[in-house]
């Protein structure tokens, strides 16, 4: 457990670096120039990595146990949840109509799993990334002002990045296949 929480707070360290380190950010850039980038990528990159290897080595202590339809549900929520991390690309009509379409998807995939996980390691992980994401909004919000953008119509690049996303989500699904935890099987 202890790495996952590691990772957790990597992850939460560096995203928050933006907004309430602005001068250790500055820092960083003021040192490494465009190199910067690379070193919050790869720690970004360590967290997850991290994160990964904490959960699955964490002992399964149950919490609650999850309702039998939550399978269902789950799988609707992280198809919308992968279309919204699609769709919140810059330029794209979502993203000119909502705020924060990629945390929103974000936050949609941890209350996904945080309904299919009742044990204590994916109320960890799964709750404090969604506790991150509303933070990061509030922060967001409190820093930049915005406003929709209306001349951006629907078009092909949404439904490139829609279907691109989708694509992800097979890619994801089979990947949970291969660790061994089949998102498709279950009480349904």
């Amino acid at each position: 457990m202890t790495l996952l929480i590691i990772g957790i707070v990597i992850w939460v360290a560096v995203h928050f670096m933006k907004r309430l380190a602005l001068a250790f950010r500055q820092s960083l850039t003021d040192r490494f120039g465009d190199g910067s980038k690379g070193i919050i990528a790869l720690l970004l990159v360590i967290s997850v990595v991290l994160m990964v290897i904490g959960y699955r080595s964490a002992e399964i202590i149950a919490v609650y146990d999850p309702f039998s339809w939550a399978g269902r549900l789950n799988n609707l929520l992280m198809i919308v949840a992968f279309v919204m991390f699609g769709a919140g690309s810059k330029g794209s009509w979502l993203a000119s109509r909502m705020r924060h379409p990629m945390l929103v998807g974000f936050k949609i995939w941890a209350i996904a799993h945080l309904l299919v996980n009742g044990d204590l390691a994916s109320i960890i992980l799964f709750g404090s990334m969604l506790a991150w994401a509303v933070a990061q909004v509030i922060l967001i919000n409190r820093a930049t002002s915005w406003a929709p953008d209306r001349s951006i119509k629907p078009g092909a690049k949404d439904a490139k990045l829609i279907f691109a996303w989708l694509v992800m989500f097979a890619i994801v699904a089979a990947i949970h296949i291969w660790l061994g935890y089949n998102p498709f099987v279950g009480d349904f």
